[in-house]
Order: structure tokens, then C-alpha cells, then sequence
């Protein structure tokens, strides 16, 4: 190797996608029972607004979770002479959200005459990436890797890529899309419940981005 610390970014392998459904039950709005004074009323408003109000509390709604694995390699070396080397596969898990946090009835439209209410989401957005070290396969190699300093600076070294790596993955277009179609059913189904409860069971919703 040549002076100064290399890092080798391996191939992930492939692994696929777990997808989450319905981590909580909606906050329903319950002070919003909605009496039939006609087919689009106040009251109904009412029913929206307050599920709008109830999603923005949420603020990160989780909408799907991918599992993947990280397999990466970082190197050192010391004048030249003494090397080392360390090889990490490291499951992870990543959580996708909607940041509802600037939802407004602005992202709410109904339809009266289609009986259709669109509701425009955010971008979908990476959460934290969970790793399980309990299940990582290290392998240490060369002359630095007796000392427990260098084993230390090459894990970190790896980590650091394994976090990339599974970032890289988990924004794969197949990923992302199944992401966005587990978060428009979440925000229609969020809607629905209430809607139905208010005695309006033939309106739809649609979510899109």
C-alpha cells in the first residue's frame, strides 16, 4: 500500500426491502363528528382539518424500513513498512419518514364532485441507520492489527463507509418508490378512518407527491 490511509468501498450485496405497515393506530378526531346539513359542509371541513392538525403532531411519520448489509474494507499503513487491514460486513436497518411537521389544509383539496380528497405529501426522507454489530463479521489483517489502537481507527474507518454504503442503497429508485407507496397508504388510510366515521363513506382519498 502507499503512504497515508486508504479505504476500499466494497459492493454491497443485495438484500431486500422490508416494508413496514401501520406502526400506530391515527390519532382520530373525535371531536369532529360530522352531522349531514349537506353533501360538502363546515362540518366536514372540520373533519379534515382536524386530521390535518393530528397528522402535523406526528411530525416523522415512519412509512417503511429496509434491511441491508454493508461490506467494506479500510487500510493503513506506517512509513511505508508496517501495514494493516480490516474487512467489515455489517447488517443495518433504515427507517423512511414523512415530515409532516408543515402539513397545512393548503395540501388538502376536495373534490365535491368526485368525491375525492387529494392531500399533497413531502418528500419521503432517510431516517436513522440502525447498525447490529451483535451480527458484524470483522476480519483484521497485517502487522497494525496487533495493536489495539490501529484495530480501533480501521473499525471506525469502516463504519464510517458502512454508513455510506447502506445510505447508497437505501436510495435506490425500488426502494424509494416502495417507500412512497407505503407512505400514500398510510395518509389515505389517515384520512379515511375519519371520514367514514363521520358518516361520509363514499369519500375518497388520494395521496401524491
Amino acid at each position: 500500500m502507499n503512504g497515508g490511509r486508504t479505504i476500499g468501498l466494497l459492493a454491497a450485496t443485495h438484500v431486500a426491502a422490508l416494508g413496514v405497515g401501520y406502526m400506530a393506530a391515527p390519532k382520530l378526531p373525535v371531536d369532529a363528528e360530522a352531522k349531514h346539513t349537506g353533501l360538502f359542509t363546515l362540518d366536514t371541513n372540520k373533519v379534515l382539518a382536524t386530521t390535518v392538525e393530528s397528522l402535523r403532531e406526528e411530525n416523522r411519520l415512519l412509512v417503511f424500513s429496509y434491511k441491508g448489509t454493508a461490506k467494506v474494507q479500510a487500510g493503513r499503513t506506517v512509513l511505508w513498512l508496517f501495514g494493516g487491514e480490516q474487512e467489515l460486513i455489517v447488517p443495518a436497518v433504515v427507517t423512511y419518514h414523512l415530515d409532516l411537521s408543515d402539513l397545512s389544509l393548503a395540501d388538502v383539496r376536495y373534490d365535491e364532485k368526485a368525491k375525492l380528497v387529494t392531500v399533497k405529501l413531502p418528500k419521503v426522507t432517510l431516517g436513522d441507520i440502525a447498525f447490529q454489530p451483535e451480527n458484524a463479521t470483522t476480519i483484521n489483517g497485517g502487522v497494525l492489527t496487533f495493536s489495539d489502537d490501529q484495530v480501533e481507527a480501521l473499525r471506525k474507518a469502516n463504519y464510517a463507509n458502512a454508513r455510506r454504503a447502506i445510505i447508497a442503497q437505501a436510495q435506490q429508485p425500488g426502494l424509494l418508490n416502495a417507500a412512497k407507496r407505503q407512505a400514500r397508504t398510510n395518509v389515505e388510510n389517515y384520512f379515511a378512518i375519519p371520514l367514514r366515521i363521520a358518516g361520509l363513506p363514499d369519500v375518497k382519498v388520494a395521496a401524491t407527491f
